[in-house]
């Protein structure tokens, strides 16, 4: 039997961390808002699947580190906007 239950994500515990973090600039986004901000976001992200979180940070170059540091803020920063203007489109109908 193959256990899978080590994989996963890497960006996922990111964004959901972002997103937790970020939260308290965005007092007036409900639970299930962030909960969608955190969805866009990781589907504006490439999924990079790892066992081992370490795994990966070993070896990316410093380049590339930043570059997932540059592609996280602007895909939450998307993620935050799209959020909010489909919250007020559907409240607005």
């Amino acid at each position: 039997m193959v256990n899978f239950e080590q994989v996963h994500n890497y960006y996922e515990r990111l964004v959901f961390e972002d997103v937790a973090r970020m939260s308290d600039a965005y007092p007036d986004y409900s639970v299930d808002m962030l909960a969608d901000v955190a969805c866009v976001a990781l589907n504006r992200v490439p999924a990079r699947y790892v066992r081992h979180d370490v795994d990966l940070m070993f070896y990316l170059t410093e380049k590339e580190r930043v570059a997932i540091e540059e592609s996280l803020r602007e895909a939450l920063s998307f993620a935050f906007e799209f959020v909010r203007q489909r919250h007020l489109k559907r409240n607005l109908a």
